[in-house]
């Protein structure tokens, strides 16, 4: 029988056997259905023609099909303003060569069902606020030539899957939050035969190195470290700048954040070394087995792969009589959301969730409400053999929040989850409930206040310049974590006086308790401009991702702080206007800058106060490039500032007095 004869006997009896292999117009529609219904927002209205009515999707806005026009070959809606999540449904359009989605503000983790797609040769993703790790699926797509991720918030390691796009020519993962090494080539071990039968060990090598066709890749502006793979070195330096590789290279400029990024390296002993250490036993004994042992794993292969053949057989069947495709967000037939949103299942397992009636009773039913707004209501209570807490309760109903909402919350959560340090509010935990529907935050409680009710609400007494000064120290300690320490890097979305809370000792506390307000206008489709310590943003979807970004606009508003801590005068007042405007004329004249001082005081010490107006002075530049880092304001208020109970008394006997009510 002749080659060509047996390749069409061939695909007959596969058109027999897996008569389900292949997708069908209709199954197509109902994935493109359900994608459109994942797509929160789209203002220039390009899927109005997408019709299930219709079911040629070939004419619809930004489909391509094949000549045949009975698959879709290309999905591209780049730059269109479209809002929502990608969703897993696209998985169904085997046919897929191009999937671009390029420009957009999907929000979300990359499903991995892209990685059945074995067809595909343009993956563009970026320029868009995805999150999450990159899926190790992606290393099924053998075909791709483009793989396109840049500027997004992907977070973890790049998985070294990707080492087995042979046909890969352009990668690009720039301007993530990516962080781990570049994996040039790692090995493994497979057991293949040779020409005599016997199993032999083969190493399977991963990585960016043997991609022979990589011609343009982009790693910069993200957390790797280690050194760059000596395979990808030819490629141009500006594809590695804003890392933290231990390149000595000086035109290889590292990211601001490395400096105080603590990078987890592995311990001796640790589980991944072990781990290490065992493929590593095991690649070394591999071929010295027994031969009833290789043959006991060629008949366990077999009926594995058997088992397999049917699962298969089994899942096309069920895939052909239901078409449909269930997501998590999809609406239900009362026109409410699923509240399973699918964010990566790692993000939370480490935060409490409290339950509603738990809180009810630390809350004593919820009557002892400490403050409300529109948005929400924050209540007091105690823990039940724990600490005191503030309760915040957001203020929307169930029929009003949707699954972009819930990604939002869950985002949020995880985020705030992170901080860790004393002088940032602690989030205890948080409260999820459908039946009661609820959504709550659990942070440790500050007693005393805020920093602003004391400086303008008459208890300013209550600060003396030491007091004063320990505030500053502890609110420059704490940004200097969040802004430096931690990676990413975490700011504020309002940083003034009110969101800074005080201990029972004055010990300052950072809370974002404004945050919440900016989730719950989503709801109300509200993106206009809002300002926030006098800069403006451009509107919620630039929230999220300007939480870790915008830490000059922090700067500039703890210049802000430093001038209410001294002067004891608002931010603003109708008489002298901007605080800071009114404070320029003193800052930068030594001879008169004791008029910034708040009358209230009985005494200051004039070195502190020329320090203070030293920092105050670079923190409200005008140029956001201009402002130092946190790491290194904090250093001159620490180097300059002497909090010492001891260096007090030298200096004023009214120290003894706080002293002795302080202990």
């Amino acid at each position: 029988m002749s080659s060509l004869g047996f390749l069409q006997l061939l695909a007959a009896i596969c058109t027999t056997l897996f008569p389900y292999c292949h997708s069908s117009a209709p199954n197509e529609v109902s994935a493109l259905m359900n994608f459109k219904e994942s797509i929160q927002e789209d203002p220039f209205s390009v899927l109005s023609d997408w019709n299930a009515v219709d079911a040629d999707p070939c004419s619809w806005s930004g489909i391509q099909c094949s000549p045949t026009r009975d698959h879709v070959v290309a999905l591209n809606l780049s730059s269109l303003a479209l809002k929502g999540f990608v969703g897993r449904e696209l998985g169904f359009l085997t046919s897929l060569q191009e999937l671009v989605l390029h420009n957009n503000s999907f929000i979300g983790p990359i499903p991995g069902e892209i990685g059945t797609l074995k067809s595909l040769t343009v993956l563009d993703l970026g320029m868009n606020r995805l999150s999450g790790p990159i899926p190790r699926e992606l290393g099924n797509l053998t075909n791709v030539i483009k793989l396109n991720l840049q500027s997004n918030g992907l977070t973890g390691s790049i998985p070294t899957e990707l080492g087995y796009l042979t046909n890969l020519q352009e990668l690009r993962l720039g301007k993530n939050r990516l962080q781990g090494t570049i994996p040039g080539s790692s090995n493994s071990i497979n057991f293949t035969t040779d020409m005599h039968g016997m199993y032999v060990p083969q190493k399977n090598v991963t990585g960016f190195c043997q991609l022979s066709h990589l011609r343009v890749a982009d790693f910069s502006d993200n957390f790797f470290d280690g050194i760059i793979p000596s395979c990808l070195k030819s490629l141009a330096r500006s594809s590695f700048q804003g890392n933290c590789f231990q390149d000595r290279d000086p035109k290889l400029q590292p990211n601001k954040q490395c400096g105080g990024a603590a990078v987890m390296k592995s311990h001796p002993g640790s589980k991944q070394e072990k781990r290490h250490a065992e493929d590593a036993h095991s690649a070394r004994h591999g071929s010295s087995r027994p031969a009833w042992l290789l043959a006991l794993e060629i008949i366990t292969g077999t009926i594995v792969g058997l088992l397999l053949f049917v699962a298969i057989l089994t899942a096309a069947k069920r895939f052909k009589t239901k078409p449909a495709v269930i997501i998590p967000w999809k609406k239900t037939t009362n026109g409410k959301d699923h509240m399973e949103v699918s964010i990566d299942p790692e993000v939370l397992k480490d935060v409490l969730r409290i339950s509603r009636q738990e809180l009810e009773v630390s809350c004593e039913d919820f009557s002892n409400i400490i403050g409300s707004s529109s948005d929400s209501v924050v209540y007091k209570g105690t823990m039940k053999d724990g600490p005191e807490i503030a309760v915040i309760s957001l203020c929307i109903s169930e029929e009003h929040w949707t699954s972009y909402l819930e990604f939002y919350f869950q985002s949020e959560v995880a985020d705030l989850a992170r901080l860790n340090h004393e002088n940032t509010g602690k989030l205890l935990g948080y409260c999820k409930e459908n039946n009661t529907f609820s959504r709550m935050l659990v942070f440790e409680y500050a007693s005393n206040g805020t920093l602003y009710e004391h400086l303008h609400y008459g208890e300013g007494c209550q600060l003396s310049w030491i007091r004063r000064m320990r505030i500053v120290i502890g609110i420059a300690r704490g940004l200097n974590y969040l802004h430096t320490e931690l990676q990413p890097p975490f700011t504020l979305s309002e940083l003034n006086s009110s969101s800074i809370y005080l201990t029972e000792d004055f010990s300052p506390k950072l809370v974002d308790f404004e945050r919440w307000k900016t989730v719950l206008a989503k709801s109300e489709k509200s993106y206009s401009g809002y300002m926030s310590n006098g800069i403006a943003f451009r509107g919620f979807p630039d929230l999220l991702e300007r939480r870790h970004l915008d830490v000059q606009c922090n700067i500039f508003a703890f210049g802000v702080i430093l001038l209410e801590i001294i002067s004891g005068r608002p931010p603003y007042c109708k008489d002298r206007g901007c605080l800071v405007d009114w404070a320029r004329e003193y800052l930068e004249l030594p001879e008169v800058i004791s008029y910034l001082v708040d009358p209230e005081l009985k005494y200051f010490r004039y070195n502190d106060l020329r320090v203070i107006c030293e920092v105050v002075n670079l923190c409200v530049q005008s140029d956001p490039g201009e402002r130092p880092s946190m790491h290194v304001l904090s250093s001159m208020l620490e180097n300059g500032i002497d909090i010492s109970t001891a260096a007090d008394l030298k200096e004023s006997p009214l120290a003894w007095a706080e002293l002795a009510l302080s202990s």
